[in-house]
């Protein structure tokens, strides 16, 4: 048997050759980055990374398991994207929000993550060139889609790049001693909806206050001593407000998808998705005919939702996700038959499935 000052040798020479490969390694992803610089290639690729995720998974012998090797990788990927271009990410702001937690998850800690104040403005980030990509949520497991997302499509030309989802654990926050002593709760539509039960059972009775995002109403409570709020545990860290009841939500599988918006398109993988959005004339089985245009091409639909067209009073837009890519034989004939049907038919984006949580 070795001895504690043997092993600790052992493992220094690793660490060594370690710096050693890693900065091979970034060496290399700056000569990727001149190449894609000089061909207008784009330096974030989902489909890549997820090719790299699933051969590390696949020669992994332990004793790391997936997610503790996925979590070294994402900062050495990041690293290595960084040193090709560091990228600008907009998230709904601040620091601490799911938004932020999602970010740092697609992106890792060496890209530039840029808080903004609202969803809208980090569609007008990508949008003007002011962020290479954005981190937006668009559907909740539990509470639904997000329409402000939604609502952000038909306003500007961002494409979705991928999507990724993030589990939602939240807290009841306050410097408070007790429930007792808690008067008011700052916290989302969102987040009130996922815990909705708990704050019936709990706290009836209390002022429920809309603020959003979850950091910014954990910031609200912390000068309060008869306020709390909801809020992830990062948040509470960030800001250094105590947790005084912990996983208030009533869903222990709850999770939120987000969405990547950017500029460019993945390339195909075989376990794509597509979002389209279309509006269709004001008339009787319109709707029924353009879901026929999906059906009759045997495309799957995993996901429809109508929201009020920005510029014409009670006319609908209609988003849709479907299986598949958008250069797959089948979706290519039933998004060509749609464009036939519909009044406008947009392909929001093409993008490698995310492994649901």
């Amino acid at each position: 048997m070795r001895s504690i000052d043997q092993i600790r040798e052992a493992i220094d020479s690793i660490d060594r050759r370690l710096v050693d490969l890693l900065n091979e390694r970034a060496s290399l992803a700056q000569e990727i980055g001149n190449i894609k610089g000089k061909d207008g290639k784009p330096f974030f690729t989902p489909e890549r990374e997820r090719e790299i995720y699933e051969e590390l998974a696949r020669n992994n012998p332990g004793p790391l398991d997936k997610s503790q090797l996925t979590g070294i990788f994402r900062e050495i990927i990041s690293a290595a994207r960084a040193a090709e271009k560091a990228l600008k990410v907009g998230f709904w702001g601040p620091a601490g929000t799911f938004s932020y937690m999602a970010a740092v998850q697609a992106f890792g800690t060496s890209s530039h993550l840029e808080p903004r104040d609202s969803i809208a403005e980090v569609f007008e980030a990508v949008e003007r060139g002011h962020a290479d990509y954005g981190v937006v949520p668009v559907e909740n497991a539990v509470a639904g889609v997000v329409p402000e997302t939604l609502d952000m499509f038909p306003m500007t030309n961002v494409k979705i790049c991928a999507e990724l989802y993030v589990p939602i654990q939240h807290h009841l926050v306050s410097i408070a001693s007790d429930l007792d002593s808690v008067k008011r709760v700052f916290t989302g539509p969102q987040p009130a909806a996922q815990c909705r039960r708990w704050l019936r059972e709990h706290l009836p009775g209390t002022e429920i206050i809309d603020l959003t995002p979850t950091a910014k109403a954990a910031e609200r409570a912390l000068g309060d001593p008869s306020s709390a709020a909801i809020a992830n545990r990062v948040a509470a860290e960030l800001v250094d407000i105590p947790i005084l009841v912990e996983s208030i939500h009533d869903n222990p599988h709850n999770s939120t998808r987000f969405l990547i918006i950017g500029a460019n398109e993945p390339a195909r993988t075989g376990r794509d998705k597509t979002s389209l959005m279309f509006n269709l004339r004001n008339e009787p089985g319109e709707l029924y005919r353009a879901l026929g245009a999906l059906y009759e091409n045997g495309v799957n639909l995993s996901m429809i939702e109508s929201r009020p067209a920005p510029r014409v009073t009670f006319e609908y837009m209609f988003f849709c996700d479907c299986a598949g890519h958008r250069q797959d034989k089948n979706l290519a004939e039933a998004i060509q038959q749609l464009q036939g049907l519909a009044l406008k038919t947009t392909v929001l984006g093409s993008y490698p499935i995310a492994k649901t949580i």
